[in-house]
């Protein structure tokens, strides 16, 4: 299993802790509301792609029915403090390249909070450009192994020219170029995805030596995740099968 779909296993582990929920819930529902904003002010998710992922997430996660539609009305109420979607690049311990999405309505707050944080934790914020060029955007589908077969995953991925594939003990993961990710709708008729959302797949896993050193860059990776503004944290290290937190 990569580096990138250990962290995702990891983080699906802790988002299912009921204490962890009510920040993600909270997290999802300003990704909920930029999505109305940047989709036009379009609140149906047939209509508009990129809400339609983030309410999948936010139903994979059981975020109640009540708390989605009041982030989608928040929307249309909120026009004051619009929200912002940023990238921002830096570096964990042992030359470990980080990408972290954020959504911000302050972006010098934001700034500031990420830089802190990753430095008291022995890394350091880049500057734009600095790691991006060792990442591509794309597009990431989850599939329980229980409800769908490798064949017909294999032939999911074929269909949708997927840049890449892996698996751990329950989850198949295909990773689909991003240009061609509002297309997956088109090919479900045998599969049944878990969850589809954007991610930033590094070019090349780099390794770590000790078991210490793993936990320290997940160690900061956690700790800026764990920002308000912060939705998501991409790296470039290589976790093996065999770590364990």
């Amino acid at each position: 299993m990569s580096g990138h779909s250990k962290w995702a296993n990891i983080k699906r582990k802790k988002e299912a802790n009921d204490k962890v929920k009510g920040v993600v819930f909270s997290k999802l529902s300003r990704l909920i509301t930029l999505a109305v904003h940047e989709g036009g002010n379009i609140p149906d998710p047939s209509h508009n792609f990129k809400l339609r992922l983030i309410i999948d997430k936010a139903k994979s996660l059981n975020m109640p029915k009540e708390n989605i539609q009041r982030a989608i009305e928040k929307a249309n109420k909120d026009n004051k403090n619009v929200l912002r979607e940023v990238m921002y690049e830096g570096f964990a311990p042992h030359g470990v390249a980080l990408m972290i999405h954020a959504t911000t309505d302050n972006p010098n707050r934001t700034v500031n909070e990420i830089k802190n944080c990753i430095e008291q934790h022995g890394g350091k914020l880049g500057t734009q450009g600095s790691v991006s060029y060792l990442f591509t955007k794309c597009g990431m589908v989850e599939f329980d192994k229980g409800e769908n077969t490798e064949e017909d995953i294999f032939t999911f991925a074929q269909s949708l020219n997927a840049i890449d594939m892996d698996k751990s003990e329950s989850i198949y993961y295909v990773y689909i170029p991003f240009e061609l990710f509002g297309k997956i709708k088109e090919h479900l008729e045998k599969v049944r995805p878990k969850l589809s959302e954007v991610i930033y797949k590094p070019n090349l896993n780099i390794s770590v030596s000790t078991h210490d050193q793993i936990s320290q860059v997940l160690g900061v990776m956690e700790a800026v995740e764990g920002l308000d503004d912060v939705h998501g944290v991409f790296s470039n290290i290589d976790i093996p099968d065999s770590f364990h937190i």
